[in-house]
């Protein structure tokens, strides 16, 4: 399965990568309905680095541990190493479309699990990430563009 999601907010490269390579970035950017938690995780993403968080599906809690890669000043990518899904690989790309505007595009690929109950989860998360990504992008530009001044 895959799944792109794109926006544009008005914030040169620089700061929307910076604020992308935050741990704590990921629990500001997640509707607060998924009850995500960050167990353990560096401040800022580097290469190599893992996390660890859990989130809310109904009654369950679901634990996810995730390794960061492939870090430059462009993006990064997060894939899951023990988690819902039998494969989840997240591309986080920022492309400058000028000094003071940039291209945020989320780039998911997933492979459900073959278990009945984890199919069921990861269909049930999967179906959720157009309202997660709707949120993100909002959230990024309300955050972010009003630290950048006007032209």
């Amino acid at each position: 399965m895959k799944y792109v999601h794109s926006f544009r907010i008005r914030a040169p490269l620089d700061m929307v990568a910076r604020f992308h390579r935050r741990a704590a970035s990921l629990v500001t950017l997640t509707p607060t309905a998924a009850g995500l938690r960050m167990e353990t995780g560096p401040e800022t993403l580097s290469e190599g680095d893992e996390m660890s968080f859990s989130f809310r599906l109904g009654p369950l809690r679901i634990q996810w541990r995730a390794r960061i890669e492939g870090v430059s000043s462009t993006g990064f990518t997060d894939r899951q190493i023990a988690g819902p899904f039998r494969q989840w690989v997240h591309k986080h790309t920022f492309n400058p479309v000028d000094s003071t505007t940039t291209e945020v595009v989320d780039e998911v690929q997933a492979e459900l699990r073959h278990h009945p109950m984890w199919a069921a989860a990861g269909l049930s998360m999967w179906l959720f990430l157009p309202v997660m990504f709707k949120y993100r992008g909002e959230e990024t530009r309300r955050l972010l563009e009003r630290k950048v001044p006007s032209p």
